[in-house]
């Protein structure tokens, strides 16, 4: 394995620098929705040259961005080359989900409390982008022979699917990787985790006066048939236990509801939204046929009722790509050696960025800052927040495990 030293001291040598980096990145809003990113972008294009990188921008045409429900989004590439051999890609995402209620501190204030640094995408992903930054920038100032390039990936849309920023990188050949390290948001070695369905179900029917309901065809009415299927359908879920360690079962959840006219009016549509998560053993479009079946068939023989159903988002579950269990042992045995405890591999029931690279059949993990899971860095919920040392442990990591990587 490498000599750790050189790369270590490089990495301590700018601690507090990379703390102040992930600060001011948090301190710049970028909720996705509604996807206004491009500005973020500017300022992490800013802090990188700062650092001394070259930093190319792929600008998301505006379009692209629209068909993904957002406003601007420009991806940032960094590449190193340290000499012949394989290319490691570390991508990290800049766009957050919006704040929302019940902070105790300002959701973009980057504070420091007990040791824990708090804001909105301190954890996903933000931290990873300073991670996956610092980590470059020590292997260059070690020295260290090494044969391969390292790139960094910013991208701007994981909240939105990951298609206008990751795959579209891939997809157009602006980068063409061996391997990829992805933001993880815990310190466990990620080397697989859920797909996710979301549809869009109008349930249609007739209004009419509440006075003469029969002379309509109630669509709330029918709405809660479907529901009442979708329901016995997740309970049902419980048997197709992932063999992933971590992953668990596969999870079905209506989250929203909206419909009617008033309150004196037969209700004409009800739109419900849905989300299915899928585990690595099952096929998406499969998935999405069984889906559709049984809310058919919950309206079927329904006089006056029709529906309606639209796939807004399928990302297929992200599994183990040949060539993945190296990756995956060298970045365990470096995170365990500077964790000071045995790092697993293992799955996670959400899903990411890191599907996009398995997909294009390159060997991907997930690891990143964090603490040691995700519900203790309060991802995606008030109080995000990550411990201050792990930004260092992290970055050792990351610098340790790609310089082993790339060993000549």
């Amino acid at each position: 394995m490498t000599n750790p030293t050189p790369i270590v001291e490089a990495v301590s040598s700018r601690r507090a620098a990379a703390l102040a980096f992930l600060a001011a990145l948090v301190r710049v809003p970028s909720d996705n929705p509604p996807g206004d990113c491009a500005p973020h972008g500017r300022e992490t294009k800013r802090l990188l040259e700062d650092l001394g990188f070259a930093v190319e921008e792929d600008p998301v045409p505006e379009a692209e961005c629209r068909a993904v429900g957002m406003v601007s989004a420009t991806n940032l590439v960094v590449r190193h080359r340290f000499g012949e051999g394989p290319t490691v890609a570390l991508n990290a995402h800049g766009d957050v989900v919006p704040p929302g209620e019940g902070w105790s501190l300002d959701p973009f204030g980057a504070e420091i409390r007990d040791g824990w640094m708090y804001g909105r995408g301190v954890a996903v992903s933000k931290s990873d982008i300073a991670t996956y930054a610092f980590a470059l920038k020590a292997l260059i100032e070690a020295g260290t022979p090494l044969a391969g390039t390292v790139e960094l990936h910013v991208t701007y849309d994981e909240e939105a699917g990951g298609e206008i920023g990751p795959a579209r990188l891939l997809r157009s050949g602006l980068s063409r990787p061996d391997y990829a390290i992805c933001a993880g948001f815990s310190y466990e070695v990620v080397t697989a985790h859920n797909g996710c369905l979301h549809l869009g179900i109008d349930v249609k029917g007739k209004s009419a006066h509440a006075a003469r309901p029969e002379t309509g065809h109630d669509a709330l009415r029918a709405a809660t048939d479907v529901l009442a299927a979708l329901y016995r359908y997740a309970d049902g879920l419980g048997d197709r236990l992932s063999e992933t360690p971590g992953i668990g079962r596969p999870n079905c959840t209506v989250g929203l509801i909206e419909g009617g006219i008033n309150t004196n009016v037969v209700p004409d549509l009800v739109r419900l939204r849905l989300d299915r998560r899928i585990v690595p053993e099952e096929a998406a479009e499969g998935v999405e046929a069984e889906l559709r079946r049984v809310v058919e068939a919950a309206v079927a023989g329904r006089d006056g009722i029709t529906v309606g159903i639209r796939r807004i988002l399928l990302a297929r579950a992200f599994g183990p790509v040949p060539g993945a269990d190296r990756l995956a042992a060298i970045v365990a045995a470096r995170a365990s050696e500077v964790m000071g405890e045995p790092i697993p591999t293992g799955g996670v029931p959400l899903y990411a960025d890191a599907r996009h690279y398995a997909e294009a059949g390159v060997p991907t993990v997930m690891y990143g800052c964090g603490p040691r899971t995700l519900l203790d860095a309060n991802a995606h919920r008030a109080d995000e927040r990550i411990p201050v040392d792990h930004l260092d442990l992290a970055t050792r990591t990351i610098a340790l495990a790609v310089a082993d990587l790339l060993a000549p």
